[in-house]
């Protein structure tokens, strides 16, 4: 397995990340058998490029089934079922597999070996995205290059900077709770504009 593009259909990609073993022969692997976890939408109109699925997405297969995607859908403005329908959206995490808990219980980072070795020929096949949210600092870090800033918070402020069609959030979590109140300017002014901009995409 090499790193880089490979030239593949998006039907056997999808084959192939599903039975993607490279953690599982890393020098340190996960601390469970490999079950990526992913949505996969080739003629999706929204990417959601998130960070690695938790435990009740690895146990459930699915991504976002728990409180965070909750969250995530309010601040869409979708429903579960526009959500979990992959024509409308591609849930693409930047590491597939649950990659365990840190010494405080948190989830660890995504695991670089995906990206690494899947990200670049997964777009590729992503042609009929016109909407990218990106979740996180692993994500925003990957697609914006040079233009993710030094903190989460000052690159989710300057989302005006990338276009009308790259929406950077903070994760969903419960554990940002203390950031959404320090920050009332983005339940204020950003949800609303990228709920207008997910509306626009999926209705045309």
């Amino acid at each position: 397995m090499t790193n880089g593009p490979k030239s593949s259909s998006a039907e056997f990609f999808y084959e192939q990340v599903k039975s993607c073993r490279i953690c599982a022969d890393a020098a340190v692997p996960l601390p469970h058998d490999p079950n990526p976890v992913l949505q996969w939408g080739p003629t999706a109109r929204v990417l959601i490029a998130g960070q690695a699925p938790g435990n009740l997405a690895h146990q459930s297969g699915k991504p976002f089934t728990d409180p965070s995607g909750d969250r995530l859908r309010a601040w869409l403005g979708v429903t579960e079922a526009e959500f979990y329908d992959p024509s409308k959206f591609c849930l693409l995490p930047m590491g597939f597999c649950f990659p365990g808990y840190d010494r405080k219980g948190g989830d660890l980072p995504p695991r670089k070996e995906c990206a690494q070795h899947w990200r670049e020929e997964a777009l590729l096949h992503l042609r009929s995205v016109r909407l990218t949210v990106l979740v996180g600092g692993a994500a925003q870090k990957w697609h914006l290059k040079e233009k993710s800033t030094k903190t989460l918070t000052e690159t989710v402020a300057n989302w005006r900077q990338y276009g009308p069609n790259v929406f950077p959030i903070p994760h969903p979590s419960w554990r940002n709770n203390t950031w959404l109140k320090r920050n009332p300017w983005f339940e204020k002014d950003f949800v609303p504009a990228l709920q207008s901009s997910v509306r626009a995409c999926l209705s045309d």
